[in-house]
């Protein structure tokens, strides 16, 4: 028996919806604890231990993944878009990779993958800051502004005029990659605490992944009341995310980890171990 229960992050995003929707948290009682957080904070509660596992940003994987494991078949992932990292601008990227950009501080994958593409792909080398998730502020101080999340979703359908740029599109038009932006991630020791209630909760996981994916009548109209926008919206939406985590995500990610290994955004360039319920496996160096 536990001395306490599994702390579950949970990001604060509708794009992890599909995999919490319907997950059973009943069925786990004194087991386990949701603790709803943005990405930024998850980051920090899995590396400090006050979070045993669920969805984090990739990249803070990538700073731990001696120390974590990641769950297979479970991600917030894009083959192109994905309508919440949005970058926007008023000139064309080569002339932003030379400017000022303004950043949020709640998603670590999200801010490297833009210095990958801002420094790899276009040669440039801007000058970033951090500022609130306020669109017009950000924009009287730079000359390009990164939203994440439902801050994103909600500037996107503003007749604002500027350029947006999905970087989950970008990612993939110009690697021909999946972009995996978030993980779940379970600490090592965690796994070795307790791993057959490791076990059930990613099994209930999974049930209410499918459930989501064949159902999203309930958090599309959900998304609709909370955040706005109209059912079409979401449909396609949620239709255009993927919540796998299979070999074609782990090269994506991989060549991720790779880019920014080389511009030095990671110390160590990290493998990717997955957990199983019988052994972990490293599926890359």
């Amino acid at each position: 028996m536990s001395e306490r229960p599994i702390r579950i992050g949970r990001i604060d995003y509708t794009n992890v919806w599909p995999v919490f929707h319907h997950f059973a948290e009943s069925r786990f009682a004194g087991r386990l604890e949701l603790v709803l957080q943005v990405p930024a904070q998850l980051n920090r509660g899995m590396a400090e231990g006050s979070i045993d596992m669920g969805p984090i940003s990739s990249f803070a994987y990538g700073e731990h993944a001696d120390e974590y494991v990641l769950m297979p078949d479970l991600s917030v992932s894009a083959w192109g878009k994905v309508n919440s990292i949005l970058l926007f601008h008023r000139k064309p990227l080569e002339e932003v990779a030379q400017g000022r950009i303004a950043l949020v501080n709640t998603s670590a994958t999200s801010v490297n993958l833009l210095k990958i593409l801002m420094e790899r792909f276009y040669g440039g080398k801007p000058e970033y800051f951090s500022y609130p998730p306020k669109l017009d502020e950000m924009m009287e101080q730079a000359d390009a502004a990164l939203l994440i999340g439902d801050d994103a979703i909600r500037s996107s359908w503003e007749n604002h005029g500027y350029r947006v740029t999905d970087l989950g599109e970008e990612w993939n038009r110009l690697t021909g990659c999946w972009m995996s932006f978030a993980v779940w991630a379970i600490r090592q020791e965690t796994v070795e605490r307790e791993p057959g209630l490791v076990a059930e909760i990613y099994r209930s996981f999974l049930e209410s992944k499918a459930k989501g994916l064949k159902d999203p009548t309930g958090m599309i109209s959900r998304a609709v009341e909370t955040v706005g926008g109209t059912e079409e919206y979401w449909h396609r939406y949620f239709g255009q995310l993927n919540h796998d985590f299979g070999r074609p995500q782990w090269e994506g990610l991989s060549l991720y980890f790779r880019y920014a290994y080389e511009l030095g955004l990671l110390k160590n360039l990290p493998p990717i171990r997955i957990w199983n319920e019988n052994q972990i496996l490293q599926v890359t160096e």
